[in-house]
């Protein structure tokens, strides 16, 4: 037979490896995706709340790392018993019901009676296809390069929870990771040094080198700028992160945009923070575009080439009327950057985000800071409820 094997970049979850493979001989064929680009910084969670046919028809992105659970079955396919796979809410389903019924004939001559509970159990598997009444679907990929696609984009999916998360210590071992837990011997001040270290290029793979180096932003607090660029493709990238602690309280920046003037606005947006446009009904979450420095106009337009490059949503499978819809956001967001006026809100639960206000040190007339305490749900995302700052030294022993 022959296999083919297309790398390509999908938003949200990095690089892919698509393979296929086909025999001319029995028409027997396959295809399967392997993760392409490097592990992510955390896990990832998808919750979704299946309430009709066209959820069952919802993309899905699997990786051989990702678990998959539907708790009103207690139904869970674990990690690694699986190939990657691009497939749909139903064809997740349709090969759990083609792995159970593989052995079936031999166990009905062996035990009848286990045969039976998986002939029972696959016809539960089944009814769910017809969404006659609703159930949950957990995606859980501790590797974080898995999705669920969103067919309301851009605009927030209700029935979709996506929860990005810390791996545990046994997460981190079983996907390869080595965590040195050793602390340096001496602290060193590397304020007024650029650091360089190697890595891989996130395009072509090849080895490349990163600087990092400690900045002052003025009027707010130090931050790391991380650059990498690639001799052999060109690739060049940057990422922000917060060089200090997470804050005691969230931070929500609300800006009033009404002159072009202030798309040259200075912005640090952490990984933390997340962006809404109420005019357009539009959010993006934690996570999505990492920690960056730039202007407004930058970030909008970050913006838009990720709503413009997502394949699952202007692609060839797309339809008609979800093309029309995004490209008719795509018009208003550039009216933004031009002349029409709107709110642009920055919403960072660890208060690491910063919006440049241009009369300081006079307070701006269009932008408002608020301070608001944290949710527990936000404190556990952030890891701050498992958090333990006193007594955690050991005693010393008693007699020595």
């Amino acid at each position: 037979g022959v296999t083919r094997l297309l790398l390509t970049r999908i938003p949200f979850f990095k690089e892919i490896i698509v393979s296929s493979f086909s025999c001319d001989s029995c028409s027997w064929s396959n295809t399967e995706i392997q993760s392409a680009g490097r592990i992510q910084e955390q896990g990832v969670r998808y919750t979704l709340a299946v309430t009709s046919r066209q959820d069952m028809n919802r993309e899905v992105v699997k990786t051989d790392c990702a678990s998959a659970r539907i708790p009103e079955l207690d139904f869970e396919i674990p990690a690694f018993t699986q190939k990657g796979v691009l497939t749909t809410i139903e064809g997740i389903i349709d090969r759990a019901v083609a792995g159970l019924e593989q052995d079936q004939p031999t166990r009905r001559v062996t035990d009848k009676e286990v045969a039976s509970k998986i002939d029972e159990f696959i016809g539960k598997l089944r009814q769910l296809k017809e969404v006659n009444s609703p159930f949950t679907f957990i995606l859980d990929d501790p590797s974080g390069n898995s999705f669920v696609e969103n067919p309301h984009a851009p605009q927030r999916d209700e029935a979709l929870v996506v929860t990005h998360y810390r791996r545990s210590p046994q997460q981190s071992a079983v996907l390869g990771l080595e965590v040195d837990a050793t602390p340096p011997d001496a602290a060193e001040d590397l304020r007024d040094e650029v650091l360089q270290f190697n890595t891989n290029c996130p395009e072509c793979n090849a080895p490349a080198s990163t600087n990092m180096k400690l900045v002052q932003i003025p009027h707010f607090k130090e931050v790391i700028i991380m650059a990498t660029n690639c001799d052999s493709c060109g690739h060049r990238t940057n990422e922000v992160k917060s060089g200090g602690a997470i804050e005691p309280q969230g931070t929500r920046i609300t800006l009033r945009i009404t002159d072009p003037s202030d798309m040259t606005r200075d912005i640090l947006k952490s990984e933390t923070c997340s962006v809404e446009i109420p005019e357009l009904e539009f959010e993006l979450g934690m996570g999505a575009l990492g920690g960056k420095f730039t202007t407004l106009e930058g970030l909008l337009k970050d913006i838009r080439d990720l709503v413009e490059k997502n394949p699952f949503t202007l692609g060839d499978s797309s339809t008609p009327s979800r093309t029309g819809k995004l490209q008719e956001f795509i018009g208003k967001l550039q009216d933004v950057k031009g002349k029409a006026q709107a709110h642009f809100i920055l919403d960072d639960p660890a208060g690491n985000s910063y919006l440049q206000n241009v009369y300081a040190p006079e307070e701006d007339p269009e932008l408002s800071v608020q301070r608001y305490e944290r949710t527990f749900e936000q404190n556990e995302e952030l890891g701050l409820n498992d958090m333990r700052t006193e007594g955690y030294e050991p005693e010393a022993t008693s007699g020595r």
